[in-house]
């Protein structure tokens, strides 16, 4: 073609019939449309091609080590450090399971934790994914809706996914997504809705297919999907998903379920061993239904475990021993303007007594560690001084001048 023609090298077509042109060497031109196109075949080429390694058996962390690197970060909870190790561990065997004659196939065994706010939930899963090969994320169930209503469509969930894997879709179809706040989606009355429930109901039955495993059209950018967008097929078969929740008050239920069971002088002779203080070690699925989630989506979260409510002992130990501690975060603060912060003893009980008093559980030593220092860490990088004491005085004092008490739960 000549130097000087007005024609796209790719399509032909004359530069009246396009928006304009991108030149290239020896007089080579290209139109905007034919680059558009050319940039969409790149694309879909690099997501069909998938660069994470084949696992090796080697490589994979055994239960006992999952765990005791969940040790290291989050305080207590043995229950459900153990179910989540071996979920992820078999979660490892699955993908490398191979096809053979017998026609067993290893299924994903999809986790829900039940544990009130402030126990560890959504720590475990940020622990966890530190230790994993394979995409992880975690998403708030808080935000989705039914398709077609204000919100996220359930499908956002796999984007965050495909996001985290670079848009490597067979990494993406062998990740673990971790769903928070999944009792907000629970149904809002004990009966069926007879007006629609967008953001409750019908978000449970929009999961179940991802769930259980289905072939499913994700938008890439996330957002609400439209006929003109172009899709990215994900398969589901072999996402583990694990659900956390607060269930707050879900004990009525579980106490409710106890006391129906409760039949003559034996049974009541074994009722009053029932520890009243932590009925959550009691669940049972038909709390869940009890609670609102469809008997469907319970079906598909078969390993059901909880989380401890946190005591003194506990919280004591969560505000300095883990490896990412909110002391041992203060003192890193602080240490970067050579400034070394000390927290005595006494002060530190009183932290925790705060954190109890107000029902905030691990999430509130923060808050009240933050409201303790929050003057010292505005003044102290501009004085000389290269030592910060925090007394028991101190910590009360403040306490006693701010608003905290705000926070509060009745």
């Amino acid at each position: 073609m000549a130097k000087n023609s007005k024609h796209c090298s790719f399509c032909g077509r004359p530069e009246a019939q396009v928006g304009f042109f991108i030149m290239g060497q020896e007089g080579a031109q290209i139109c905007n449309e034919c680059a558009e196109q050319a940039a969409e075949i790149v694309k879909e080429n690099s997501i069909s091609k998938s660069k994470l390694p084949k696992l090796q058996k080697e490589q994979v962390p055994k239960p006992i080590e999952i765990k005791e690197f969940l040790d290291e970060y989050v305080i207590g909870q043995e229950e459900a450090k153990k179910y989540l190790s071996v979920a992820v561990y078999n979660h490892y065997k699955r993908l490398m399971q191979e096809k053979t004659n017998d026609d067993v196939e290893i299924e994903k065994s999809n986790i829900i934790m039940v544990g009130y706010t402030g126990t560890g939930k959504t720590l475990l899963a940020r622990t966890i994914a530190k230790k994993l090969h394979v995409p992880f994320t975690i998403v708030d169930a808080t935000v989705l809706t039914e398709a077609g209503y204000v919100g996220e469509d359930i499908e956002s969930i796999l984007t965050r996914l495909l996001q985290v894997a670079d848009y490597d879709v067979k990494a993406a179809e062998r990740g673990i997504v971790f769903i928070d706040e999944i009792d907000k989606i629970a149904r809002k009355g004990d009966n069926p809705s007879i007006t629609r429930d967008v953001s409750g109901e019908g978000v449970q039955q929009g999961l179940l297919k991802l769930l259980e495993g289905a072939v499913v059209n994700v938008p890439p950018q996330g957002g609400r999907k439209h006929p003109d967008q172009k899709m990215i097929a994900v398969n589901t078969q072999n996402i583990l998903f694990v659900c956390g929740g607060a269930f707050d008050g879900i004990e009525k239920k579980i106490a409710s379920r106890l006391n129906t069971r409760v039949v003559g002088y034996n049974a009541a002779m074994e009722n009053e061993q029932v520890d009243k203080n932590n009925l959550l070690q009691y669940i049972a699925p038909q709390d869940l239904k009890s609670f609102g989630l469809i008997p469907e989506i319970i079906g598909r979260l078969p390993i059901l475990t909880y989380l401890e409510p946190l005591d003194r002992i506990a919280l004591r130990r969560i505000l300095t021993e883990p490896k990412n501690s909110i002391i041992k975060q203060y003192n890193k603060l602080f240490k970067m303007d050579q400034i070394d912060l000390v927290f005595e003893m006494e002060a530190l009980d009183y932290i925790v007594d705060k954190a109890i008093e107000f029902k905030l559980g691990a999430r509130g030593l923060r808050s009240i560690t933050e409201t303790i220092i929050m003057d010292k860490m505005y003044e102290m990088p501009s004085k000389n001084e290269k030592n910060l004491v925090i007394s028991l005085e101190y910590a009360q004092s403040k306490i006693e001048k701010t608003n905290i008490n705000r926070l509060k739960i009745a």
